[in-house]
């Protein structure tokens, strides 16, 4: 057994050797193209996770008019206290939203410096029982007196998935692109490959060798070009969490301070990335051992 597998081993890597510019060009492919599709599974995570904290913590602002009077506040508070759908609700005066309008534009102090508290409104941070009665309690008081606006978290998060999706199908395209793009190079290579060794191939048929002795050592050069490709778009996989989900958005006052990757997140792609990776080196291989050895 060991025999066969040293046998297979060297057979391999020289079958490698031979074709090395093809086999550097179907790893360059399959990394490419794996490291897109596994950034953008990344990022659908990062979107999920955030949109279902978002969800869980639903709350409505119900913005009062710049100048409504004591009595409207007094009017909308009593009636969040009587509305059974609302779970709770926090009053912010023109003090306190000045103050959160500071904390969360505190690095743009221009802006800052031209608002003053008379500027912005009074409003009630609103939290329902249940967030299907998100738009219950909106309908409710959107017609109040002295009420402005009722905004929910749904219309921003909205255009947030609508974004995503159309980057998700964009980078899928691309992605099965250049997935069959590296298909095609591996298949080819396996060609080349064999053509350049169909004389040996012929012999080792007349002396009894079985279509699958002959397949396996060029059924693992592609795997060994895919896993190889596979391995390298881990390795960009890691660096997209680090460098970009974890650092880039971990200033927790920014509204995605609530959207995050976890690591078992990453390994369950970067799995999925290998997974890909070798039976793309597989799938090649055996379509590009067709046309020599047919069963």
């Amino acid at each position: 057994m060991w025999t066969r597998i040293a046998y297979f081993s060297r057979e391999t890597l020289v079958s490698l050797r031979r074709n090395v510019l093809m086999t550097i060009a179907g790893i360059a492919t399959v990394a490419v193209s794996l490291a897109l599709f596994g950034g953008i599974l990344m990022l659908s995570k990062w979107v999920d996770h955030g949109t279902e904290r978002i969800k869980g913590g639903v709350t409505l602002e119900i913005f009062m008019k710049i100048d409504a009077t004591e009595q409207q506040i007094d009017d909308v508070r009593d009636a969040l206290d009587a509305d059974p759908n609302v779970k709770n609700a926090r009053y912010l005066d023109k003090d306190a939203a000045y103050a959160e309008f500071q904390r969360i534009f505190k690095r743009n102090p221009d802006l800052v410096s031209s608002i003053s508290a008379a500027d912005l409104p009074a409003s009630f941070r609103v939290a329902p029982k249940k967030a299907e009665l998100t738009e219950t309690v909106q309908d409710t008081f959107a017609t109040q007196q002295g009420v402005d606006t009722v905004t929910t978290p749904g219309k921003a998060l909205e255009g947030l998935i609508d974004v995503t999706n159309t980057v998700r199908f964009i980078f899928i395209v691309i992605s099965l692109v250049l997935l069959g793009s590296s298909l095609f190079l591996i298949v080819n290579t396996i060609r080349l490959a064999t053509f350049a060794r169909r004389r040996e191939i012929e012999v080792m048929k007349l002396v009894g060798a079985s279509n699958w002795f002959v397949r396996i050592p060029f059924i693992a050069e592609g795997m060994v070009q895919g896993l190889v490709g596979a391995g390298l778009a881990i390795l960009a996989v890691l660096a997209l969490k680090h460098f970009g989900f974890d650092d880039a958005f971990n200033d927790r006052d920014s509204f995605f301070s609530e959207f995050y990757v976890t690591s078992a997140d990453t390994t369950l792609i970067s799995f999925y990335v290998l997974a890909i990776g070798a039976l793309i080196g597989v799938v090649g291989a055996s379509v590009g051992l067709r046309r020599f050895l047919r069963t």
